[in-house]
């Protein structure tokens, strides 16, 4: 199994070009249509869905190989970066992370964080931890 870790948002975005060597991925890598779909139905608030990825998905947790949780910061702020120039103020992007096949699985939690002022060394997401971020 995979960590996989969504978005949703009001706006389209556009997937990742295969040839592009992205540090944060936009397409499928682990899910299929229907976890996507899942995501959508019992965790998201908006109407488009998209996977995001590396290698793996993003998780903050002090519990983590702290290698791996490192590299969850970077991606976090690069997600951010990618989706800040596609939203307008006052919108927002929704983040979920979890094993492919618990997307319909009772989340442990919610966050809401400002793309602004996004303090990486502060803030803890574990998987199944449904993550607002707003503009």
């Amino acid at each position: 199994m995979s960590l996989a870790s969504y978005i949703g948002c009001n706006v389209e975005v556009p997937l990742s070009n295969d040839e592009e060597n992205n540090f944060i991925y936009i397409g499928d890598c682990f899910s299929n249509k229907y976890n996507k779909q899942d995501v959508q139905k019992y965790q998201f608030t908006t109407p488009f869905v998209y996977e995001v990825s590396s290698d793996w998905g993003i998780e903050i947790s002090e519990n983590m190989n702290q290698i791996t949780c490192a590299e969850s910061k970077k991606k976090l702020i690069a997600l951010c970066e990618i989706m800040d120039s596609y939203l307008e103020k006052g919108d927002y992007f929704e983040l979920y992370s979890c094993w492919v096949g618990e997307e319909k699985d009772k989340r442990v939690g919610d966050i809401t964080l400002r793309i602004d002022k996004l303090n990486v060394d502060l803030i803890e997401l574990p998987e199944k931890t449904l993550v607002r971020i707003e503009k």
